[in-house]
């Protein structure tokens, strides 16, 4: 089982979370420039992440392979508008849904990590891999919020 998976998506979540909760709505709103988003936008793709790799996590364990369509991240967001959403809302879901994925992926069994996964047209990957690029996906999105420009 990946535990040690399970544990840095709630340390995150943890960590994170307290901080994404004091940032206040307007600065949340705020758009550092056009087009790119604001801290609402980013954190709602992460929202979106999340989501998406929830089905490819659960798919996978029902499979001997995975074969996923690709995220298309704008329009996701956009047809979304995250930007008119409330922050706090926002926060508790990306929190929720990867509380959530912690818990499933401590278990997934060691021998389904090694599972092929494709992902739209991109090389495939191994489950383990494919988590451990969704961790890191979501340590890159929360330094953006964090930076000044987000």
């Amino acid at each position: 089982m990946s535990t040690a998976f399970g544990e840095r998506i709630r340390q995150i979540v943890s960590i994170e979370g307290a901080r994404l909760r004091l940032v206040p709505e307007n600065e949340a709103s705020r758009k550092p420039a056009a087009p790119k988003w604001c801290k609402k936008e980013v954190l709602g793709h992460l929202v979106d992440s999340a989501a998406n790799n929830h089905q490819r996590f659960v798919r996978a364990l029902l499979a001997e392979e995975l074969v996923f369509p690709a995220y298309v991240q704008n329009d996701w967001v956009r047809a979304q508008e995250y930007a008119g959403e409330s922050w706090e809302i926002i926060v508790d879901l990306w929190s929720a849904l990867n509380l959530h994925l912690a818990h499933m992926v401590d278990r997934i069994p060691a021998g389904k990590l090694s599972m092929q996964c494709r992902i739209g047209e991109n090389p495939p990957m191994t489950l383990e891999a494919l988590i451990a690029d969704y961790i890191r996906h979501i340590v890159h999105h929360l330094a953006q919020i964090e930076a000044a420009g987000a």
